[in-house]
């Protein structure tokens, strides 16, 4: 698996690519450390350079957040999408019968990663905080990539691939609401701490 080319198709091409990775033998280590790891890193760090380095502008000024703490949250931030990844894919395979179709743990990783690179290559804009809007459009293209990964790779029938991809996708907000509190509450808590906030 050639991670630009793979990013590249599923971005490009979804429908033919998603047939191709239906039929991969891949394993979720491979996809995980090949693949999974290397792109959820770059709304991590480009997040870090542009909320440390560059700031958010505003009308009467910049502000930066302190670098120890947009460290943290870029580790957690990295660290805790993998975790949530691997939840949204373990929480739709629990659902695949109830569907019509077959568990396969191994599939719905291949769904969720890989739905996930239109949001993780749009991660880059987070470099420059005021365009994070785009990252936020870039999310929905992601969706739009899953629900046609569940058609292509998992099977689903036709009159319960709606309901699956709606009550995925309510798993996802959730999963990812908690992610963002913990991240915050961890990253900026430490900078109430430290006394970062007697900067406003």
């Amino acid at each position: 698996m050639n991670l630009v080319e793979r990013a590249k198709n599923i971005l490009l091409t979804p429908a033919k690519e998603w047939a191709v990775i239906k039929g991969e033998q891949l394993t979720i280590v491979d996809m995980f450390t090949k693949y999974a790891m290397i792109l959820a890193a770059i709304p991590a760090v480009a997040g870090f350079i542009g909320y440390s380095l560059i700031g958010v502008s505003y009308g009467f000024g910049t502000f930066r957040v302190p670098i120890g703490t947009a460290l943290v949250w870029a580790i957690l931030q990295y660290i805790l999408s993998l975790a949530g990844v691997f939840v949204i894919a373990f929480i739709m395979d629990a659902l695949a019968p109830t569907f019509g179709c077959t568990k396969n743990l191994v599939a719905a990783v291949k769904i969720v990663v890989f739905s996930y690179t239109a949001a993780w290559v749009a991660g880059i804009l987070n470099i420059i905080p005021s365009l994070g809007i785009l990252v936020g459009i870039a999310s929905i293209y992601s969706l739009y990539l899953m629900y046609m990964g569940l058609q292509i790779v998992k099977d689903v029938p036709k009159d319960k691939m709606v309901g699956y991809f709606v009550v995925t996708i309510i798993a996802a907000v959730v999963v990812f609401v908690v992610i963002g509190m913990v991240v915050g509450a961890v990253a900026f808590g430490s900078m109430r701490t430290m006394g970062g906030l007697g900067a406003f």
